[in-house]
């Protein structure tokens, strides 16, 4: 059974920071593209962040460009997302989601196999 499991969200101030993870398990790891998508409330979900299996090419949202990183590491089934500098704006759930990537090496919501049930990030002063 494959379960992603996100932790790491959490209520602060403008400016701050945050580490997302989301840790997998019932899947063969490096074989899966990661990706972390966010819906904010009444706006639809959009992708943040997303990194290959094969290359860790990485990919970003221009509205986190220069203040989020993701990585992964491959030993401990974990994806994670660094966020700095973060605004009212990120406020958001954020959910990790994966791909098989030898089937669908994308990075897009419509192509992702498995989601995790998301975390809260709230933004605010």
């Amino acid at each position: 059974q494959v379960q992603l499991v996100e932790s790491g969200g959490g209520l602060v101030q403008p400016g701050g920071s945050l580490r997302l993870s989301c840790s997998a398990s019932g899947i063969t790891f490096p074989y899966y593209n990661l990706a972390w998508f966010r819906q904010a409330p009444g706006k639809a979900r959009e992708g943040v962040s997303c990194i290959r299996s094969s290359t860790d090419d990485t990919y970003y949202a221009d509205s986190v460009k220069g203040r989020f990183t993701i990585s992964r590491d491959n030993g401990k089934n974990t994806v994670f997302l660094q966020m700095d500098s973060l605004k009212p704006e990120d406020t958001a759930v954020y959910y990790c989601a994966t791909v098989y990537s030898l089937l669908k090496n994308s990075c897009t919501s419509n192509d992702m196999d498995y989601w995790g049930k998301g975390t809260l990030v709230t933004v605010s002063s």
